[in-house]
């Protein structure tokens, strides 16, 4: 008994569909490129206009305040002054953040649930000199006798501006990731008589940590560079590190500001080295915490 032999012929049709297949894999890979490339240039700029500025004096010493202008001094007070500004804004946004995170995700009504998730994204939209100004009227211009922060900047100031930016960003990550935690660990535990807030606090948060970590540092990484609400809230330079969070401390982002605006040439290259770090700071981050977030989803489909 023969096979009936059947050959396939290439038509026309299907040729054109391959051209435009490749045609659209080629736009792709030159758009990845492109975009790799402009980052490429962008740090490679940086770091050449940074070069005779980076050394250990940058990140050791403040500014010499008594040669203004002459070469010397580094930007000490600015690092440790975004550590501490970074730092606020992460113990205030974290918990607000995640308990905001679980009760849409665990406890409200749908209704809610949607309305919250609408708010938080909005408020991550809104350009970070409106919560600058937002922040100063309330913190800054309006006295705060509890606090001792009102009439004056300060690091609280600063610290609570940057946590109004990382809110959401950490709110609405740790929703995603609480909803790739499998419903069957939830239902499990219920079976064994636990309550519900047990469950979520025993059973759903341990599973999502490394979501919700990674989700607090990419918050970091963009509270890090923003400059806008810095201005209004904590503005400051000294050549002495200073550890007081009721006073203005100085800043990475107000400190390329302000040395970009000076007319000597090496506090533009400091400017630059400054520029140079943060961008660092931001990379390191940003690669740290999509490496924990790749491990989190892997965990995760592990588990269901």
């Amino acid at each position: 008994m023969s096979e009936a032999m059947v050959t396939l012929k290439s038509t026309g049709r299907n040729r054109r569909r391959l051209f435009k297949n490749r045609l659209a894999e080629l736009a792709a890979v030159l758009a990845a490129a492109a975009a790799l490339a402009v980052l490429v240039i962008l740090i490679g700029s940086v770091l050449v206009r940074a070069a005779s500025a980076l050394n250990w004096t940058l990140i050791s010493k403040g500014p010499s305040i008594n040669a203004i202008g002459a070469p010397g001094g580094g930007i000490a007070p600015a690092i440790v002054g975004t550590l501490m500004l970074v730092l606020i804004a992460t113990a205030i946004s974290v918990p607000f953040g995640v308990l905001t995170a679980i009760y849409v995700s665990e406890f409200a009504p749908r209704h809610l649930a949607a309305q919250v998730r609408l708010w938080l994204d909005v408020l991550n939209g809104f350009p970070s000199i409106v919560i600058g100004i937002f922040v100063f009227t309330l913190c800054v211009k309006v006295k705060m006798p509890i606090l001792d922060i009102g009439h004056h900047q300060s690091a609280w100031a600063g610290g609570f501006a940057l946590s109004v930016i990382m809110l959401p960003l950490v709110s609405r990550t740790t929703m995603e990731v609480l909803a790739l935690v499998p419903n069957h660990l939830r239902e499990a535990s219920y079976a064994l008589g636990v309550s519900k807030w047990r469950t979520v606090l025993q059973v759903v948060l341990p599973s999502a940590i490394g979501g919700i970590v990674t989700g607090t540092t990419l918050a970091v990484a963009r509270a890090a560079g923003e400059t806008a609400p810095l201005l209004f809230t904590c503005t400051f330079a000294s050549e002495f590190v200073t550890w007081d969070p009721s006073q203005p401390v100085a800043s990475i982002p107000f400190t390329i500001f302000s040395y970009s605006e000076s007319p000597y040439p090496y506090q533009h290259a400091q400017a630059w080295a400054a520029a140079f770090l943060l961008i660092v700071f931001v990379l390191v981050t940003s690669l740290t915490a999509r490496i924990m977030l790749d491990r989190s989803r892997r965990k995760l489909g592990a588990v269901r």
